[in-house]
């Protein structure tokens, strides 16, 4: 059952200020339940030498795409942490290049979910692919 949040994921993320992803200068371009896309610009800040983005920048891009489709699943109350991730570097992304991130579910269960997030360089090339898992937190009970 999906939750009223849930129903308009672009409102729902948009209202949840991330700082890091505003950091990052992570922009949302699509949210539902099954799917979140967002874009990066590759700034020389997030680069390494020579200019391309550093590896742990693509990390924390697909990380954010993974927790915002992850709220788009949980229920009133619950919360979310990333539990693992596992990144594979398949090109490099050259500095001025706006990146795209697609983020699909591999699993939605109860207590954890597992995410796929492609991303793809300005030329359409694919970049690397993160698959991470979350966990859902539970509210604390009353009492």
């Amino acid at each position: 059952m999906r939750t009223p949040k849930a129903m308009d994921g672009l409102a729902v993320i948009e209202r949840s200020r991330m700082p890091f992803a505003e950091l990052l200068g992570i922009k949302l371009i699509d949210a539902a339940p099954e799917r979140v896309a967002a874009t990066m610009l590759v700034r020389a800040d997030l680069c390494t030498q020579p200019a391309v983005l550093h590896g742990g920048a693509l990390m924390a891009f697909a990380d954010t795409l993974g927790a915002w489709a992850t709220v788009l699943n949980l229920r009133e109350g619950q919360a979310t942490t990333t539990l693992e991730s596992k990144t594979n570097f398949l090109a490099p992304a050259p500095l001025g290049a706006t990146l795209r991130g697609e983020c699909t579910p591999l699993h939605r269960g109860r207590r954890t979910m597992v995410w796929q997030t492609r991303v793809i360089g300005a030329d359409g090339g694919l970049l690397g692919i993160v698959t991470q898992t979350q966990m859902v937190l539970e509210a604390p009970v009353p009492g």
